[in-house]
């Protein structure tokens, strides 16, 4: 269950950020096995006074189109997956909205799967834990 944030500067259309949700989806969905309806994404805009980046920080050229992407994730993925998620959201971001390779920043956050709550108190994907030795031994 990915928490998808995203960080532009102000000033682009509904649809170019549309777009930017849609490419992150369906990444997710595709690399990371993100199953269909699974979907909490934020997009945050910010005066250009909010928004400091470093314009060749390891020898990346970005401009004043960055997309900044933060994805919460559980730690559940492995590094080949990473990369492949990577290199989808750059790919399908570049096809529409037309965001150049250079401009999409990434950074996941790898939790753990019991540290996520989707509503009414619980905690879906935590593993229930077996039951101690002296339950068993109570219960028999």
């Amino acid at each position: 269950m990915p928490l998808s944030r995203v960080f532009l500067r102000r000033g682009k259309p509904a649809a170019y950020r549309q777009a930017i949700l849609d490419g992150l989806y369906q990444a997710m969905r595709e690399t990371f096995n993100v199953p269909e309806s699974d979907y909490f994404m934020l997009v945050t805009q910010h005066d250009a006074e909010d928004f400091w980046y470093s314009p060749d920080y390891v020898g990346v050229a970005r401009s004043d189109d960055l997309v900044i992407i933060q994805l919460t994730v559980s730690n559940t993925r492995t590094m080949a997956q990473k990369k492949a998620l990577y290199r989808s959201i750059v790919e399908k971001l570049g096809r529409n909205p037309g965001i150049r390779p250079e401009d999409v920043f990434i950074n996941l956050v790898e939790v753990l799967p019991e540290n996520w709550s989707m509503g009414n108190g619980l905690a879906q994907y935590a593993a229930e834990p077996a039951p101690a030795d002296t339950d068993l031994k109570a219960a028999v």
